[in-house]
């Protein structure tokens, strides 16, 4: 008979490695995208010059650009090793996860239901896998987390705790809800303690004032936010099913704006079954158990949502996003985890664990057979760096993405230059995308300055079609036009075609 600490040792061991696995499975499937491009560009800076170009982005702090850049120092930039910096905070955060279960005493089967959520869950696998800064903010919430419960139960590490928080809110600006969580903890539930917890706050605010300067700086240079993030809906009831589907659908997560948001076949039985176990819970609430542990977590579950929400309708744009909100799916997997465990009727406790583990196999069977359709943006990759260089060359695009894309591809050749021709109203672009600011290295120009005797364009349509932009002024002008270079990437075709007089 294997003791009951063996045994979760042994299972838990097994959901550590297979947590592990899925996020180097399809790590280098596609190739960066314009944010992750941006980090990378980013920390290709000297360091003076690298933060006066994130704070005019204004959306981030800067640690991420700043570890990235140690990370690139030691390893390069290849596309696997840049990916595994993500990757590698998404597995340390292991490590406060567990200790955070520990502390709290949850028992084996809350810590297991709980790490099987984490191990899975599309969106942590997703953001896991991008140059950006959500495994370190998985990291070092996660951190903060439990030295906050530390704290909380022993009066232990709150100088730890306060170092960990600065580095939390230098990561991004969501780790300042994490923050307030542990505020409204220690004030509803511990408020003898809310000295110390006060000091912590005055300490964060004033480590936070060189940035706050910094971006005061950058927006009187004209930076707008809206640029950003105008393009993020105000969240609405829609929203908060969407974000539910993403903390309980394993496996998968919405690519593209086309794909699909959750697959319900999978989503909805897991939802029920997380309802039936909190109803069982909350049924059975004036047992005389301790709820402590729940009711905290339950903090750092709920409150970021509901700032998040707030401010989003407060504030003139949105920072509404499960990619920010990713802070409060490990809490919410130990609510999870302890809800399942409180249920007293065994048979269905059975039935609901039996349930959550089907979905889970439901949904690695619909990413096992999942096709991964090569990505417009690295279309544009391949497209530029199909362009002989070695002779001068000039690439006409009409879309900020498409030129930083290949601009990016080709920034250390000396023979390639892309530039972004505006003011063509029937092409459309993402707003969502835009050169950064600081960024001179793609000049812009207006349609009639397209010239020269050759010169490439690179552009998106459904279809070659001659009467529409840019190919229909690139006839009228008495351009002839080469065989178009073309790929299809989902749905949508990249054009690459020569013009010569």
């Amino acid at each position: 008979m294997i003791k009951p600490d063996r045994l979760f040792t042994i299972i838990a061991a097994s959901f550590a490695v297979a947590y592990v696995l899925f996020r180097f499975w399809g790590l280098t499937d596609s190739c960066l995208w314009f944010d992750e491009i941006f980090g990378v560009h980013a920390a290709e800076m000297p360091v003076g010059d690298m933060l006066w170009f994130v704070a005019q982005d204004l959306i981030h702090p800067p640690l991420f650009y700043l570890l990235l850049k140690g990370w690139m120092g030691v390893g390069g930039e290849s596309l696997f090793w840049l990916r595994s910096f993500s990757v590698f905070w998404s597995i340390a955060a292991l490590a406060p996860f567990l200790f955070l279960c520990k502390e709290l005493k949850l028992s084996y089967t809350a810590r297991l239901i709980a790490l099987a959520f984490l191990a899975t869950n599309g969106a942590l696998i997703k953001y896991a896998q991008e140059v950006r800064m959500y495994g370190p903010l998985l990291f070092l919430s996660l951190v903060s987390m439990w030295l906050f419960a530390r704290f909380f139960y022993r009066g232990k590490n709150i100088w730890i705790l306060t170092l960990v928080n600065v580095l939390l809110v230098y990561t991004h600006y969501f780790g300042w809800f994490v923050v307030a969580s542990e505020v409204l903890a220690i004030l509803l539930m511990q408020r003898i303690k809310i000295r110390h917890v006060l000091i912590m706050l005055g300490i964060l605010i004033a480590s936070y004032v060189p940035w706050i300067w910094a971006l005061a700086q950058a927006s009187g240079t004209g930076a707008d936010v809206r640029q950003n993030i105008g393009w993020i809906e105000k969240p609405g009831l829609r929203a908060l099913f969407d974000f539910a589907f993403d903390v309980v659908e394993p496996f998968y997560s919405q690519q593209t704006s086309i794909d699909p948001k959750t697959i319900l076949i999978v989503a909805v039985p897991l939802l029920i079954a997380v309802a039936a176990a909190k109803l069982s819970y909350f049924a059975n609430w004036k047992k005389p158990d301790d709820h402590t542990s729940f009711i905290v977590l339950s903090i750092f579950a709920t409150l970021p949502l509901v700032l998040a929400m707030i401010a989003s309708w407060i504030f003139p744009v949105s920072i509404w996003g499960t990619r920010h909100l990713i802070i409060v799916f490990p809490a919410m997997f130990l609510v999870i985890g302890i809800m399942f465990d409180a249920v007293e009727f065994k048979p269905l406790k059975m039935v609901l664990i039996a349930l959550t583990l089907l979905m889970f196999c439901v949904g690695f069977g619909y990413r096992v057979n999942a096709s991964r359709p090569e990505m417009i943006w690295c279309a544009w990759e391949r497209q530029v760096k199909s362009i002989p260089a070695d002779v001068p060359q000039t690439v006409y695009v009409f879309e900020d993405l498409v030129a930083y894309h290949m601009w990016f591809a080709v920034r250390d050749s000396l023979n390639v230059q892309i530039v972004k021709v505006n003011g063509i109203p029937e092409m459309q672009e993402d707003k969502a995308y835009f050169l950064p600011r600081g960024f001179d290295a793609v000049k812009t120009v207006g349609p009639d300055e397209m010239s020269g005797d050759r010169f490439w364009v690179a552009f998106r349509d459904m279809q070659w079609n001659e009467k529409h932009p840019p190919i229909n002024i690139l006839l009228a002008e008495g351009y002839r036009l080469g065989q178009p270079r073309e790929i299809n990437s989902g749905g949508l075709k990249s054009f690459l075609v020569e013009a010569s007089k």
